[in-house]
């Protein structure tokens, strides 16, 4: 089923003169088409909470369309078309004053989700409503994906960088997870986090300055250290004037892709990546953040949530449940092996393993970025 999802699609569908059997339109403001939607065929297709009038409503079902009404009352479309954008989320933020925050679209999500029960929402349609924005988020990052990544499409694949949320500006793993993320970008790979500070947002910093040089990201960097941390009232204004003073190129080849949770509220989503998935269930987005990465993820410094995604990768590789084995990177020495001894064990579990070729523990920024390139994800062999 083909998918519309803005009005100037819809428009030039119908031009066609053929209907709209087997087209989905999603999350659309139809009363500017209502009259040319009233003598249009329209058996078979389906819309999918579109703002809509009863008469309208009424007549396309009467002519063998699904109607899934548009929920009112809530501050998020469940049938968004789209991923989210840093403009979107903190619409109202003034960098001059970070209390602004408070008023922002992500803010308001994040207040309304905690009123109804957080992840346990009270009520049948808060608990729709979420399931369903998810879904479209999950479907919104398919359809990005698959227009910016693979043969013919601007970027070469797709590697994450995960680590901790209290890693803080200008320390050096910060810095040196920027410069990855920077040469990676460089060399035609789409960066992807979780989304969120520390570790996060120093992935999308590097992507962001990909098309400038590396004094101007070591400038940005230090700038940004005046406040280390999410938890400074300075963190989210500070981005917003690195991002002021040092505007992203148009071009797609600097696309970054962050994927945060309104489960984790305390932690502000990073406006530095250029596209962001932001889900209500963070096992949606665990799973689906550690499956995209096909052309590896690198661990950064990180502690409970970094190790559950390590897990998760591992568990992916270990049983090829996405048909390869994509490279596990490990970033520090000492942190896997002694601060947290995570390396040692999943080196032992692969033992034997496809992904035991594309499994490492580095120190060096350069032998990382080398080792993804060298290392390209195995497909596995086929069962006879």
């Amino acid at each position: 089923m083909q998918e519309i999802e803005t009005i100037e699609e819809l428009y030039q569908v119908l031009a066609q003169g053929r209907g709209l059997t087997g087209y989905a339109v999603q999350g659309i403001d139809l009363s500017p088409a209502e009259r040319i939607l009233m003598e249009s065929e329209v058996k078979g297709s389906y819309f999918l909470g579109c703002r809509i009038s009863a008469r309208l409503e009424q007549s396309l079902e009467a002519r063998g369309a699904s109607v899934f009404p548009f929920i009112e009352g809530l501050l998020f479309n469940p049938f968004r078309p789209f991923l989210y954008s840093a403009a979107e989320l903190y619409d109202k933020f003034n960098l001059e004053d970070p209390q602004t925050y408070d008023e922002c679209l992500d803010a308001k999500i994040l207040a309304h989700f905690r009123e109804v029960g957080g992840s346990s929402p009270k009520g049948l349609i808060n608990s729709l409503a979420q399931r369903l924005h998810d879904h479209s988020i999950g479907n919104a990052m398919d359809e990005f994906l698959e227009n910016t990544v693979g043969p013919g499409k601007p970027r070469r694949g797709i590697v994450a960088i995960m680590g901790g949320h209290e890693m803080r500006r200008g320390a050096s793993d910060y810095l040196s997870v920027a410069i990855i993320s920077w040469r990676l970008t460089q060399l035609g790979y789409l960066m992807v986090s979780g989304g969120g500070p520390g570790a996060m947002e120093a992935t999308h910093v590097g992507a962001w300055f990909a098309d400038r040089s590396l004094d101007e990201l070591e400038s940005a960097v230090s700038y940004l250290s005046q406040a280390p941390d999410y938890k400074h009232e300075l963190w989210l204004s500070l981005a917003f004037k690195v991002m002021q003073d040092y505007p992203a190129p148009e071009s797609n080849l600097y696309y970054s892709l962050g994927v945060p949770t309104w489960l984790y509220g305390h932690e502000p989503p990073t406006p530095f990546a250029s596209h962001i998935a932001k889900y209500f269930a963070n096992s949606l987005r665990e799973d689906g953040l550690v499956t995209i990465a096909t052309s590896g993820i690198i661990y950064a410094p990180g502690s409970a949530g970094t190790i559950q995604e390590i897990f998760q990768d591992l568990t992916q590789n270990h049983y090829l449940t996405t048909g390869m084995a994509s490279p596990m990177v490990f970033f520090g020495r000492d942190y896997w092996t002694k601060t947290k001894p995570v390396y040692p064990f999943v080196k032992q579990l692969s033992a034997n393993k496809l992904y035991d070729k594309v499994l490492t523990i580095l120190d060096d920024v350069d032998e990382i970025i080398q080792y993804i390139q060298d290392h390209p994800p195995i497909v596995a062999p086929v069962a006879q």
